[in-house]
């Protein structure tokens, strides 16, 4: 086989695997404030689904629900800082931008019908202000009292 074919049939694969790759990607809908949902969706695997399972069930004890709730949160006073220094969010070992990433790809994941018409997406310069300040023992009463006000922001019974 000459050269310049063998490097072809070797290159020929490679450039498959990325060419699909691409096209995966240009595929996605675009999310707001997410670059990379991929990466998002990896991310959620490695540092959240452990607790929050990978449908965002969470449980009834230690690890509260996102599914259906998580961007409610963003109608009411306190709820968009609240979802910034949660634990989970404030203490996980990634950087600003990958956890704005991250924490938006969330929202639109796992809530997308409560994401309110004028949301705008967390930043990692707001991830990072946010997580400077971790709630820690008041979380659960700061949780119970904003999902309160779900009732007066959405007329519903609180979850």
């Amino acid at each position: 086989m000459k050269p310049g074919r063998l490097a072809f049939v070797i290159a020929l694969p490679f450039g498959l695997v990325l060419a699909a790759s691409a096209a995966v990607r240009a595929g996605q809908v675009a999310i707001p404030g997410v670059h990379d949902a991929y990466q998002a969706r990896t991310d959620y695997q490695l540092k959240c689904q452990g607790c929050h399972r990978p449908d965002g069930s969470g449980d009834d004890r230690s690890n509260p629900p996102m599914r259906s709730i998580v961007a409610r949160f963003l109608s009411v006073p306190g709820g968009r800082e609240f979802i910034g220094r949660v634990p989970g969010v404030a203490t996980v070992d990634l950087p600003d931008d990958r956890l704005a990433n991250l924490v938006n790809w969330t929202i639109f994941r796992f809530d997308p019908a409560h994401v309110p018409p004028n949301f705008r997406p967390y930043t990692a310069e707001e991830v990072g202000r946010l997580r400077k300040n971790p709630l820690r023992l008041e979380r659960a009463a700061m949780r119970a009292r904003l999902v309160a006000g779900f009732a007066k922001t959405h007329g519903e019974q609180s979850q």
